[in-house]
């Protein structure tokens, strides 16, 4: 949902990233487990189907020829699930999504791939292609988080996130917040400290010629009722279904050489800490509230002149940025769902260029949880203007937009 406007443009590396990240990044995880129908094979086998499905229609000021606004619908995300268990401690589980669904038809991807051995709550093991363990936004996706632009108002991406059409490959670090390697994830303390720790290929070629691995680690710990999520995957709401949430997360990503280019490279680490609080109240409404930090920074090369010049590169953010959110579900039924006003505040703070943030309303109408709802979006800031431009003179214009989503998963 990048702004293309001539008023708007920044250097060509810059505009590229942003709309791949703005396009794939928005993509999320797949659906819970058993999700869809379930054919039970025998005792310990089973497969489940389901499938995804989030349109919009996006106007934004000032995006359009003449300085108008554009009108622009949109097949955000069209993915298929598939679900299986094939001996008592393995899974499988492989899921697809319409890559640049609303250009040329799109193309169907490969979201996950990922071979499950879970053995006990304390320790399992996926193999594959799966997301990379990060903060709360990225573990949530589009499906499962509570704002239905979490994406493209929100603060700076990982590097798993910039996966081009051609998939994970050479220059690239990933796709969908995903990437191929394994992670060792589980809980402790009747569910409450939960740890994820993986390994990947992260950035390959560019300014990783030595193929340096990529390093990720989460941990969160649930202070009041215990979130029940597949995996390490999280949500960013339970619409008062899952009980009290007090959860505060920590994550953590590292790879020598993950950043700049061939001849300027740097070392890649990126910090979050995020905090869900979900209550319930007394007349069975639900007031939400989340959070995230992050600390981007890249290490013994990579300059500030190297971004400036419009070199070919691994462009990552540098900085700290924040998100912060307030959502209330009211407890009465109107027709078939019930209304959720939120409201959100987002920041992003380059080191070495203009600050840019946005501040983001709207009107959720739920009608079956994550399942099926609709989404009413005002958004006014120069978050989506400035993009992924991290040079010195990063410009762009505070704009207003808006947006109405719609969203539907069985």
């Amino acid at each position: 949902m990048a702004v293309a406007s001539n008023k708007y443009a920044v250097k060509r590396y810059a505009k590229a990233l942003s709309a791949v990240a703005l396009a794939t990044a928005m993509l999320g995880y797949s659906a819970v487990s058993n999700a869809g129908a379930t054919f039970k094979i025998d005792d310990t086998k089973w497969v489940s189907i389901g499938a995804g499905f989030r349109t919009s229609f996006t106007a934004t000021e000032e995006a359009a020829a003449g300085s108008k606004w554009s009108n622009d619908f949109s097949v955000d995300n069209m993915r298929l699930y598939l679900n299986a268990q094939i001996h008592e401690y393995i899974k499988l589980e492989f899921n697809t999504e319409c890559q640049f669904c609303g250009t040329n038809g799109g193309d169907m991807k490969i979201l996950d791939a990922i071979a499950k051995f879970e053995f006990t709550p304390y320790i399992n093991l996926w193999v594959g292609r799966m997301l990379v363990p990060a903060e709360r936004r990225e573990m949530n996706g589009p499906f499962y988080s509570a704002v239905y632009n979490i994406f493209s108002t929100g603060t700076p991406f990982d590097s798993a996130d910039f996966g081009g059409p051609a998939g994970i490959g050479p220059d690239q670090a990933g796709i969908y917040g995903r990437d191929d390697g394994v992670t060792l994830w589980g809980s402790v303390l009747e569910g409450r400290l939960q740890y994820a720790f993986g390994i990947f290929n992260g950035l390959r070629g560019s300014a990783n010629e030595d193929d340096n691995l990529l390093y990720a680690q989460r941990v969160s710990y649930n202070f009041w009722d215990v979130e029940k999520n597949p995996g390490y995957y999280t949500s960013g709401t339970y619409y008062g279904a899952g009980g009290d949430i007090l959860t505060l997360g920590v994550s953590n990503q590292y790879q020598e050489d993950g950043a700049g280019t061939r001849f300027d490279k740097g070392d890649f680490r990126g910090t979050a800490v995020d905090i869900l609080m979900e209550k319930v109240l007394a007349n069975g409404g639900v007031v939400t509230i989340s959070g995230e930090y992050k600390n981007y920074a890249v290490s013994n090369g990579y300059s500030q002149a190297s971004r400036d010049s419009g070199a070919p590169g691994w462009n990552m953010f540098e900085g700290d940025a924040y998100d912060i959110s307030a959502m209330y579900l009211f407890p009465q039924k109107i027709a078939i769902g019930q209304f959720q006003p939120f409201i959100r505040y987002t920041n992003t703070l380059p080191e070495d260029s203009s600050d840019r943030a946005a501040w983001e309303a709207g009107l959720n109408y739920v009608i079956d949880g994550h399942n099926a709802l609709v989404s009413l979006n005002w958004h006014y800031g120069d978050r989506i203007t400035k993009g992924l431009d991290y040079s010195s003179d990063a410009d762009g214009d505070k704009v207003h937009s808006i947006t109405i989503g719609f969203q539907l998963q069985i």
